[in-house]
C-alpha cells in the first residue's frame, strides 16, 4: 500500500472515531418537524418513541400520554472522548461539548392526526454560565475571596441565576431523533 492510501485510511478512522462512528444514514435531507407517522396502535407508537429516547441515552423525567408529551432530564453533552453517547451530533458539537459545559433536554410531542400522529422533537441546548474562571496551578482550586451568599426567602423562588444560558434548539439532534422516530414507526 502506498503512503497516500495509508494516510487516507488513518484519516477516515480518526474521523469516524471523533464523530462517534455515526452512520451516513443519520445525515441526509432534512425531515419536517413535526413528522407525520402512521400508527394503528397509539400505545405501540408511544413505546417506540420512548425507545428512541433511550437509544440516545436520555433519562425520561416525565411522560404525559393525555397531553402527548415525553420530557427528558438534562443530559451533559458528549465530548470527543465519549463516542458511544449519540447526543452530540457532528464533530463541531462534540468539540464544543469537550471544551464547554453543554447540556441538552428533549421534548417529544404527539399530536393526533388522521390514521396516525404528528411527532415533533424539541431539543433544548444550554451552556453553563460560570461566574468567573478559576485559574491557578494545582489539583484543586478553591475561591475564598467571594462573600457568603444567603437566600433569606427560599419559598418565593430562586434569588440567584440558574447558571445556564439558553442556546436555543439543537437542530442537528432534532433531525437525527426525528429520523429515528420515523424509521421506528414506519409500518
Amino acid at each position: 500500500m502506498s503512503r497516500r492510501t495509508i494516510s487516507l485510511i488513518l484519516s477516515l478512522s480518526l474521523a469516524s472515531a471523533v464523530t462517534g462512528c455515526v452512520g451516513l444514514d443519520k445525515y441526509g435531507p432534512p425531515v419536517t418537524n413535526p413528522v407525520y407517522v402512521r400508527a394503528n396502535n397509539p400505545e405501540e407508537a408511544w413505546e417506540k418513541a420512548v425507545d428512541v429516547v433511550h437509544d440516545y441515552l436520555f433519562e425520561i423525567d416525565r411522560e404525559n400520554k393525555l397531553g402527548g408529551v415525553i420530557e427528558t432530564k438534562y443530559k451533559t453533552g458528549a465530548s470527543i472522548l465519549e463516542p458511544w453517547h449519540p447526543d452530540s451530533v457532528g464533530t463541531r458539537a462534540r468539540v464544543e461539548s469537550t471544551f464547554q459545559s453543554i447540556r441538552r433536554k428533549v421534548f417529544i410531542h404527539f399530536t393526533p392526526a388522521p390514521d396516525g400522529f404528528l411527532v415533533g422533537v424539541e431539543a433544548i441546548k444550554e451552556l453553563e454560565d460560570v461566574p468567573r474562571a478559576a485559574t491557578s496551578v494545582g489539583g484543586a482550586t478553591f475561591l475564598d475571596n467571594s462573600a457568603l451568599q444567603r437566600d433569606l426567602n427560599p419559598v418565593v423562588g430562586q434569588d440567584t441565576p440558574s447558571g445556564w444560558i439558553n442556546l436555543g434548539r439543537d437542530q442537528a439532534l432534532e433531525q437525527v431523533m426525528l429520523r429515528s422516530v420515523n424509521r421506528r414507526l414506519r409500518w
